[in-house]
C-alpha cells in the first residue's frame, strides 16, 4: 500500500479528478495548500502598496491504493495535471504502514478503493493516455 500526495494547479483539479476516477480511483483527500518551486514571483497590491508573496496557490491530493494502482494514479495524475509548464506540481509516493475504514473495521487493502481482489479486470479498465 502507498500514499499518493501530489501537488497541483488548482484549475487542473478537474482533470486530474476525471482521470483518476476513469481509472476507478475515486478515494482522495483535496486540501489548498501554498508553495514555491520554480515559478516566477508573484507581486500583489494590497491596500495600494505592493508586495512580494513568494507562494503559489496550489491544491494537494492525498490518495491511498494497493500496490497494483501505484502507477495507474501516477499515469492518471501525470495525464490529469500536465501542462508543460513550470508549477504544473509533484507527486510523491509513501509507504503506507496501515489503514482502518472507520464505518466498516476494514484494514489495510481491503479498506481501499478499489481492490483488484474484489474488482477483477479493474486494472485492465484503464489504459494511461487515452
Amino acid at each position: 500500500m502507498k500514499l499518493i500526495t501530489a501537488v497541483i494547479r488548482p484549475e487542473k483539479l478537474e482533470d486530474v479528478k476525471n482521470t483518476l476516477f476513469t481509472a476507478q480511483i475515486t478515494g482522495m483527500t483535496v486540501m489548498k495548500v501554498a508553495g514555491h518551486g520554480g515559478e516566477p514571483e508573484v507581486y500583489e497590491y494590497f491596500h495600494g502598496a505592493t508586495r512580494l508573496n513568494p507562494f503559489h496557490e496550489k491544491l494537494q491530493l492525498e490518495i491511498a491504493v494497493s500496490e497494483p494502482f501505484v502507477q495507474v494514479a501516477i499515469d492518471a495524475i501525470l495525464q490529469g495535471a500536465h501542462t508543460g509548464d513550470v508549477g504544473d506540481g509533484k507527486i510523491f509516493v509513501r509507504p503506507l504502514d496501515r489503514v482502518v475504514r472507520i464505518r466498516t473495521g476494514e484494514t489495510d487493502v481491503d479498506a481501499l478503493t478499489p481492490d483488484p481482489v474484489r474488482f477483477p479486470g479493474i486494472l485492465e479498465a484503464f489504459t494511461p493516455g487515452c
